[in-house]
């Protein structure tokens, strides 16, 4: 028995291997109906290891620590007679959802070397929440281009790898490149929301939002709202027609889509979508809708008892827009003594946006600006793409504005940044 990459799997049920496959598939493409496919290929083979891996992982994304640990442990105990590539495959799993990302990056690089068509072991590597993308490392985009790239010939036309290989392009200035593999992957599996997602930041970065909001009017009607991008895809579609001053269509798209309890995604990118989306609503010159922060703060405080990677970047906006000032100076405590003991990826990043957050509430445009400025060059340890730490860039931008420093805020853009997506800002034209 072989997956769809021609690797041998430890399984006589083709019921099992044809559900592993496809649930495989499902979560590569961000599809919704994983969990039912594992059940699926655990039930036809109960000693198969490899779905109880994929189903750990498939926890972790959701933010299910008890049962992702349940499903590596056994995935563990059932591997033991499975091939070495499988053993190892299962331990990149076991170790992530331990915790243990910077050893489990180093074994997926090991294990690549020797298996580089093991998708599924790769996978946890690439993109912006990936082990390289939370690493807090400030090269991790050229960093993860270069695992990449060597990979392409024995991937070939693969409508996933495309969509990682396309996505690691964008982020590093190669989204011509980019947008062409991201359409060849969804000319192989159109609905396909990875696909959609990547093709999407392509359109972003070269500013061409009329052609984004154009796509995702065609893709989103039939897309699955279980899909695990569900809320990020409706995220970017309100951001471009946000850009398009369509801010009413905006809203909506957000509200239904975005905020809690109308999407099923991962608890990490609802909290950091609707943080961020409200806060550049605001920036755009609309006001503030305190009941839709209040409800996004019951939201983080239910899910993130601890600090995490992102989410640290994106707290400071919750409880400045609320005037939480208590609240949000025992953030920032927090955050820095973390970030000085160095137990935060990104050090003390999120305490410094945090700080700037609490200036802009105050109007104090100086303090926001000698805050932000030079932090922008190392926000990117925080994680995220290039799209989602604009919003860092366009809160400097206002504050400019607000500051009566428009010229300056020309010179920033001039000098920094280094494309052309559009930044809407009140009172400021686009770079």
């Amino acid at each position: 028995m072989k997956d769809r990459y021609g690797l041998k799997i430890s399984t006589s049920s083709a019921a099992a291997r044809d559900a592993y496959v496809e649930g495989i598939d499902r979560m590569l493409a961000a599809d919704a109906g994983v969990e039912a496919c594992l059940s699926t290929a655990i039930g036809a083979d109960p000693g198969f290891a490899l779905p109880h891996a994929a189903m750990a992982r498939h926890h972790q994304l959701y933010v299910r620590p008890a049962e992702a640990r349940s499903s590596a442990e056994t995935a563990v105990r059932l591997s033991a007679g499975a091939t070495a590539r499988e053993r190892q495959h299962v331990e990149i799993v076991r170790l992530l959802v331990a915790g243990k990302v910077a050893q489990a990056l180093d074994l997926i690089r090991q294990h690549i070397s020797e298996h580089p068509r093991d998708a599924f072991a790769l996978s946890p590597a690439c993109g912006v929440f990936g082990a390289i993308g939370f690493s807090g490392r400030i090269g991790r985009e050229a960093e993860l281009l270069a695992l990449l790239e060597p990979l392409a010939t024995h991937y070939g036309d693969d409508w996933w790898f495309a969509t990682v290989h396309a996505f690691a392009l964008i982020e590093t200035g190669g989204w011509d490149r980019g947008r062409e593999l991201a359409e060849r992957s969804l000319q192989q599996r159109p609905t396909n929301p990875h696909g959609a997602h990547t093709l999407v930041h392509a359109l972003f970065e070269a500013g061409d939002d009329d052609d984004a909001v154009d796509f995702l009017d065609g893709w989103l009607p039939s897309s699955d709202r279980a899909s695990v991008l569900h809320c990020h895809i409706w995220w970017h579609y309100a951001l471009a027609l946000l850009a398009v001053e369509r801010g009413d269509a905006a809203w909506q798209a957000f509200s239904n889509n975005c905020l809690p309890g109308t999407t099923t995604s991962p608890p990490i990118t609802v909290f950091s979508d609707s943080s961020s989306f409200m806060w550049r609503t605001e920036l755009a010159g609309n006001p503030r809708n305190r009941d839709t922060w209040e409800s996004v703060r019951e939201f983080y405080e239910k899910n993130f008892p601890q600090p995490i990677v992102f989410v640290d970047a994106h707290v400071g906006l919750l409880y400045a827009a609320l005037g939480e000032t208590e609240q949000l100076q025992t953030t920032i405590s927090l955050l820095t003594e973390l970030g000085e003991a160095g137990r935060l990826p990104a050090g003390t990043t999120g305490a410094e946006l945090a700080r700037a957050y609490a200036a802009f509430v105050d109007e104090k445009w100086s303090a926001v600006i000698d805050v932000l400025e030079p932090l922008i060059p190392q926000v990117i340890r925080i994680g995220g793409s290039r799209a989602q730490r604009d919003l860092m860039t366009n809160t400097l931008l206002a504050a400019y504005v607000r500051s009566g420093r428009i010229d300056e805020a020309r010179a920033f853009c001039a000098r920094v940044v280094d494309r052309r997506p559009t930044r809407p800002v009140a009172g400021f034209e686009l770079c």
